[in-house]
């Protein structure tokens, strides 16, 4: 079984793939600091509670943007897992073409999700990502990975707005039942739904304007993309294991 692992800002996302199915996954925060035997034992009972065992752990491949991270993790898959696990970085196979100024700026969770939406879905595609961060990645249809667009994410809007702002509480970030908010909680959640809406309708409308493919496929996956896909006809998509999906696939070509 392969085991896939995607580190990014807020979360670390674990899933074991037996061939092309996906069996289970699990996820740990990423900003707690933890030694490898931390992230040894902590893995080890996961994949136990989801009556998996060590041995049938026989590949692993990760893909990073936090890069303190990345020593305790991967010493823990080695010496917990007995597996070195291949790394998502400059060399590595991904049947991508990348077409931006400087190539190695770009983050490893943005390639691994073009390579899964091109994979599943075919080019050109417009693949987002609402994480930390909400992204937007064109490939075009041979396969060339050629803009990026990055704002700022939901949750780091909500915490602009409940930590710079005095008198606004924290919320838990779900649509409102309209948009005429008459408390504040419910006008908050207005303004972040809604405004994560609207920016993502105009930017899918401009990139298909500006790029001359006004029939491009639109796939979205995240956190959070499920509740803005779930309001607008601008997503055609929603794959909530898109990355996972890609990390098993550039493992797979570079078997």
């Amino acid at each position: 079984m392969l085991l896939v692992i995607d580190v990014g800002n807020t979360n670390i996302t674990f899933g074991v793939y037996d061939k092309e199915e996906l069996v289970t996954t699990f996820r740990l925060m990423s900003k707690t600091a933890r030694t490898s035997d931390e992230y040894g034992v902590l893995i080890t009972d996961l994949l136990i509670n989801n009556k998996l065992k060590l041995e049938q752990i026989d590949s692993a491949i990760l893909a990073s943007v936090v890069p303190n991270v990345m020593h305790a993790l991967t010493g823990a898959i080695v010496r917990y897992v007995g597996i070195k696990p291949l790394v998502v970085g400059p060399g590595i196979k991904t049947g991508i073409k990348i077409g931006s100024d400087n190539p190695r700026e770009i983050g490893a969770d943005r390639i691994v999700d073009v390579v899964g939406a091109y994979e599943k879905y075919g080019g050109p595609v417009l693949v987002m990502d609402f994480g930390t961060a909400t992204t937007y990645d064109l490939v075009e249809a041979d396969g060339t990975f050629s803009v990026g667009i990055t704002a700022p994410g939901i949750r780091i809007s909500a915490k602009a707005l409940w930590e710079d702002a005095a008198k606004l509480p924290e919320i838990e970030i779900k649509k409102p039942k309209s948009i005429l908010a008459r408390e504040t909680i419910s006008s908050m959640q207005a303004g972040l739904v809604y405004g994560q809406i609207g920016q993502t309708e105009y930017i899918i409308k401009q990139v298909k304007k500006e790029s001359n493919l006004p029939e491009l496929k639109v796939v979205a996956t995240g956190g959070l993309g499920r509740i803005i896909a779930d309001e607008t006809d601008a997503i055609d998509v929603y794959d909530s294991t898109l990355t996972l999906d890609g990390l098993r696939l550039i493992y797979e070509k570079n078997r």
